[in-house]
């Protein structure tokens, strides 16, 4: 059993995130920065270089806790290319868009989605695609460079030890099978399984942080880490220490920039049946288990839709003016036809649109909750999600977003827990599996309303305007 503390590196899309936390599983501090994508060589790419920096001076704020063990959480669309000890070029920002001949080439060489779970995304979301185009940008350094997804890549960052993980691999990548728990057959015929660093679990220790590092941080040069893992799938773990989910049928859905739902199913399931063009995927656990999944950019979409200097959705004293707002939407059908990311969801080339767009602000902010309810409902239901759902993360506070799912899910028990703690809580049970999330979940009351009408109306106007022109 650990004793000391824990500090969890948590470097999602849009933030960083560094906590501290003790042995029990309580949270004693936590850092945060957004994360402003470099570019270069017309390029965007994530700014590591700025993101070490930022990290090496938050590290310092703990040398004086009785830190033990760090451990990297990362987002799974990002791959780092080592030469000589050091990075190549920083790494690309999924959401770079690829030149059409490049992208082109590169879906040529891709395996079925029956084999991989990977479906074929924009940009560089498979990060397959982001390999393909390095190698044409930098084909003498992507030959004998070693190759770590982002949250392996700072974990060789912190102890100069590279190793690879398999819910980083298995994240849309392209680059992995899970019926066969190996690499793709497109991974080994370019010869991209060779240089990836080896193989560890999530929870295995990669080495002591550099000596160069301590003496920066304050740290105790005999501070652990540990391999890590991809975000959705620590808050997936996280998830697992709730009674309620850990033996059932049940699912999470995780909410930020993406909303990711992840099943567990109770019985194995055939994740080929799964709709590719649907934004559907399978994704791995750290148990190397295959875990259907469907996701859309839910965060992002609410964003847009209410403006980015507007209040927040899911900001707590707003949350009695939204469900006030809520009658009047549903009366006058005011809602939001997808897709505002078009590309992903379940609904990806769909145009974005309004129904009977209403004029005052907190109607509008209700109607994005309940647009990204309505996704979510598409999303559950092409992954077989039943019985239990779990919802975290921000949007976890969005009370009209998550009573409405509860509406349209009566056959549903959904529940709510901390908002902002689960993907780190997570990591931390990658050392003590048995630690158990503080406090209870809690069961969301359906919105009242009618949202079966609401729903069906929805689903019609999609139906007869699939070219809908944007309002």
């Amino acid at each position: 059993m650990p004793s000391g503390a824990t500090i969890v590196i948590d470097l999602g899309k849009t933030l960083s995130k560094v906590s501290l936390w003790d042995a029990g599983g309580t949270m004693l501090d936590r850092q945060v920065r957004p994360n402003v994508p470099l570019e270069m060589g017309g390029i965007r790419r994530l700014d590591a270089p700025a993101t070490g920096k930022w990290l090496i001076e938050t590290l310092a704020r703990y040398a004086h806790a009785p830190v033990e063990t760090i451990v990297p959480v990362g987002h799974g669309a990002g791959v780092v290319a080592l030469v000589d000890g050091a990075m190549a070029f920083p790494p690309f920002d999924y959401e770079q868009a690829l030149p059409p001949e490049i992208m082109a080439e590169y879906r040529a060489q891709r395996d079925a989605f029956g084999m991989t779970g990977s479906p074929a995304l924009p940009d560089g979301l498979n990060f397959g695609s982001q390999l393909w185009w390095m190698e044409r940008l930098a084909p003498e350094a992507m030959a004998r460079a070693t190759l770590l997804p982002w949250a392996q890549y700072w974990a060789w960052f912190l102890t100069g030890n590279a190793l690879s993980e398999v819910t980083s691999l298995g994240c849309h990548s392209d680059l992995w099978c899970p019926q066969e728990a190996d690499f793709s057959p497109m991974a080994r015929r370019l010869g991209w399984e060779e240089r990836f660093a080896p193989l560890a679990r999530a929870g295995d220790t990669v080495g002591k942080i550099r000596p160069e590092i301590a003496a920066q941080t304050g740290l105790s040069p005999n501070v652990r880490v540990l391999a890590g893992l991809h975000d959705s799938n620590a808050a997936l773990l996280a998830a697992r220490g709730f009674a309620e989910m850990a033996d059932h049928e049940a699912t999470v859905l995780s909410t930020g920039t993406w909303f990711i739902g992840m099943r567990l199913p109770a019985t194995p399931v055939d994740t080929a049946s799964l709709p590719e063009g649907r934004d559907c995927l399978v994704n791995i656990d750290v148990h190397g288990r295959p875990v259907p999944s469907a996701r859309f950019m839910g965060g992002r979409e609410i964003e847009t839709l209410i403006e980015i200097d507007t209040r927040r959705v899911d900001i707590k004293p707003d949350q009695p003016a939204l469900l006030a707002a809520v009658p009047e939407v549903l009366r006058a059908s005011r809602m939001v036809l997808p897709t505002l990311m078009r590309g992903f969801g379940p609904y990806p080339q769909g145009t974005f649109g309004w129904v009977n767009r209403p004029e005052d602000w907190y109607e509008r902010r209700a109607a994005a909750c309940l647009y990204a309810a309505l996704v979510a409902d598409t999303s559950l239901d092409l992954i077989g999600s039943s019985e239990r759902l779990l919802v975290e993360g921000r949007f976890a506070e969005a009370e009209v977003f998550v009573r409405a799912l509860a509406a349209l899910r009566p056959d549903t028990a959904v529940y709510t827990a901390n908002a902002h703690n689960d993907v780190s809580f997570g990591a931390l049970r990658l050392i003590d599996p048995t630690l158990t999330p503080r406090g209870e979940l809690v069961r969301v009351e359906p919105l009242d309303g009618d949202l079966d009408t609401y729903r069906n109306r929805w689903h019609a106007e999609i139906d007869a305007a699939p070219e809908r022109t944007a309002a």
